[in-house]
């Protein structure tokens, strides 16, 4: 089931396993801008990640002198039973409730919830995360939309590049073949504002960046005026990821960080993670900007 909504110049779709963006379409041009999640790629399209980001070290976390085996990339993805909470003509908002069920997995008692909303040429993702237990509740937080690049046939992946607003300098964290962090940190970025796309720099999977200046990304082409920028000023870290000579990006915003591999893995000592209090709640965003030529 896809659940849709439209404003003047976009169709936004958001499929109900998971509440990814399944397409983001141009009512203009007819240019679909996200990828269309081809199985023997990569079968997903954007998925939300909560309450961890990437993967466990051995599959399994301790919370409390317990471990528990949080799936990758956590509770969201995968998952049909996000609610849809309200719909307006250009906004959906989901929620999924703490049951016996996620209990099993993450021993804390929650309420998530996503809204897409469409404001002219921006989709805003917000995400609100409420503490419904009597501990304080640790998570991680991001979002893995993926894509399409080129954004059109005459166009090849190399004409593509993103652009920093700053002048970067920068690593990246290496990740063994189980996506955990290897403890290796490689200089990648030096002085530049641009990052050019080729078919093979995800052959080391994920470019994972915890020290950018800059809280926006812009996808754009040297052939054409088409661009897609991604605003993450609530997400510190920010990932970089697609299947080596796939047809699509992944601009990912994050907060928090897979597991490293050389160490059992304990929940509450995990980077980057937001301790909730009792009670409290927690929110953040990023948006999608597209600019279209003409």
């Amino acid at each position: 089931m896809t659940h849709t909504i439209s404003n003047e110049l976009f169709r936004l779709g958001i499929q109900q396993q998971g509440v990814e963006i399944s397409s983001l379409k141009s009512l203009k041009t007819d240019t679909e801008y996200i990828w269309d999640a081809k199985p023997e790629i990569w079968g997903s399209h954007a998925p939300v990640l909560f309450p961890i980001i990437g993967a466990l070290n051995n599959g399994a976390t301790q919370i409390e002198n317990a471990l528990y085996a949080i799936p990758k990339h956590g509770l969201i993805r995968h998952n049909n039973n996000l609610e849809l909470i309200a719909k307006t003509e250009n906004s959906l908002e989901f929620q999924l409730l703490y049951s016996e069920e996620t209990l099993a997995l993450y021993p804390f008692k929650f309420a998530f919830t996503i809204k897409y909303q469409l404001e002219g040429s921006r989709l805003i993702v917000s995400h609100l995360v409420e503490n419904r237990d009597e501990k304080t509740m640790p998570f991680a937080l991001g979002g893995h939309p993926a894509f399409k690049c080129p954004f059109n046939a005459q166009e090849d992946y190399s004409d593509y590049y993103l652009e920093f607003t700053e002048a970067e300098t920068a690593s990246r964290w290496m990740l063994d073949d189980k996506g955990l962090l290897n403890g290796i940190r490689r200089p990648y970025l030096a002085a530049t504002k641009e990052l050019a796309l080729h078919s093979d720099m995800f052959h080391e999977d994920a470019l994972v960046f915890t020290d950018l200046k800059s809280r926006t990304v812009t996808l754009r082409s040297r052939k054409s005026q088409n661009s897609l920028k991604v605003s993450f000023a609530d997400f510190p870290y920010l990932g970089l990821w697609a299947k080596p000579n796939a047809n699509f990006i992944c601009i990912e915003p994050w907060q928090g960080l897979t597991d490293p591999n050389d160490r059992l893995s304990v929940f509450s000592e995990k980077m980057g993670l937001i301790h909730l209090p009792a009670s409290e709640s927690y929110r953040a965003e990023y948006s999608i900007e597209i600019t279209e030529a003409g």
